[in-house]
């Protein structure tokens, strides 16, 4: 691709996730819900308790239906009513905003990167992925293709999404925890088929994201783009983003899964600061405690989630490959390096993206 070209494509996009950012957190809530840009009410008004869950992109059809049965949960184990509030974004974008004074009682975000963003914001202690099982994090996911019925560029693996004339959707890293999810599989793919050549890996990586059209703020607004707008051969998706998309249109899409993918662990924690002052550390600490129950387990079950029960698990092995190679965020030193590495202003998907 020649150089002011290149250019011209990277000025765009910046361009246009910058629009999309600005437009999320005016939308990010839930239907039944206030703007995130009102802050949260005191913890009662009327005798009601009420919550802000402040959560990423892929998980508003997850948390509506949690929201219900957790309310009926808590009504029932303390007699009080509990009204909770959704927000939704790109999952870097929402922690940049709860650290800049959105308040949130709980954030249910993509990554652990992204809550160590509030920790270090002053408003989470230390010691939160140890707060509850399985590193904080109630459910899993993966990174997944989905193509056009019938699959018309046979796009089977990562090596096909990088050949020329393929057009791939994927969210900007700066601001969606679930992009960097799917750049950090890419580059496992990369490492592994290159066996750990860098130069390679970043060469491969480089062709991906020349293939890009459309760098959305988050991974709704990508599964947005390629879904209703039309956009692109091939969505980089979340696992459950992806069969969300098959429900509503089972003649239209199919899901790929590649031969290596990553282990996507979404992190949740209290947001101390917040809860300490508005008195809900009760009712936010067993709001994301119910999450390892059975019920809430199938609940992420049947939206797509893989729950960490691995029991409740397997009851939904029809529907998940159990058996695709995931690699961890272990294999990249843990987030901190990876986002260091990768991520960070000047990292490596700064250099493969700027122009040359």
């Amino acid at each position: 691709m020649k150089k002011n070209f290149r250019s011209y494509i990277y000025r765009s996009l910046i361009a246009i996730s910058a629009a999309a950012v600005g437009l999320t957190s005016f939308a990010g809530c839930s239907k039944a819900e206030a703007s995130s840009e009102s802050g949260s009410e005191s913890s009662t008004s009327g005798g009601i308790v009420t919550l802000t869950n402040v959560s990423y992109d892929p998980t508003r059809e997850l948390y509506e239906a949690y929201n219900k049965v957790f309310a009926e949960h808590w009504k029932e184990t303390t007699g009080q009513d509990i009204e909770i509030t959704q927000s939704h974004g790109g999952s870097g974008k929402q922690a940049l905003e709860v650290a800049n004074g959105l308040e949130a009682d709980v954030v249910t975000l993509a990554l652990e990167y992204d809550v160590n963003a509030v920790r270090d914001a002053g408003l989470i202690e230390d010691g939160w992925v140890s707060e509850f099982a399985n590193d904080s994090a109630p459910y899993t996911s993966t990174i997944v293709f989905l193509v056009r019925k019938g699959n018309p560029k046979n796009i089977q693996d990562w090596d096909d999404i990088v050949k020329d004339g393929v057009g791939v959707i994927t969210p900007n890293p700066k601001t969606s925890g679930g992009a960097r999810w799917n750049y950090l599989a890419a580059w496992a793919y990369a490492d592994k088929l290159y066996n750990g050549d860098e130069t390679q890996i970043k060469e491969f990586i480089k062709k991906l994201y020349q293939n890009v059209l459309v760098l959305d703020s988050g991974a709704r607004g990508a599964t947005t783009t390629f879904v209703e707008n039309g956009q692109g051969d091939v969505l980089l998706a979340w696992e459950n983003e992806a069969y969300l998309s098959i429900k509503d249109y089972p003649d239209d899409y199919e899901i790929i899964t590649p031969s290596v993918s990553i282990l996507a662990q979404p992190s949740v924690a209290i947001v101390d600061k917040v809860v300490d002052k508005r008195g809900t550390r009760e009712a936010a600490t067993e709001y994301l405690n119910y999450l390892y129950s059975d019920e809430a387990q199938r609940i992420a079950g049947d939206n797509y989630y893989r729950p960490s029960n691995e029991a409740i698990l397997n009851e939904y092995a029809d529907v998940f490959d159990l058996n695709v190679n995931l690699v961890t965020i272990a294999q990249f030193g843990g987030w901190d390096e990876a986002q260091t590495k990768h991520f960070a202003d000047g990292g490596v998907f700064d250099e493969i993206y700027e122009e040359k």
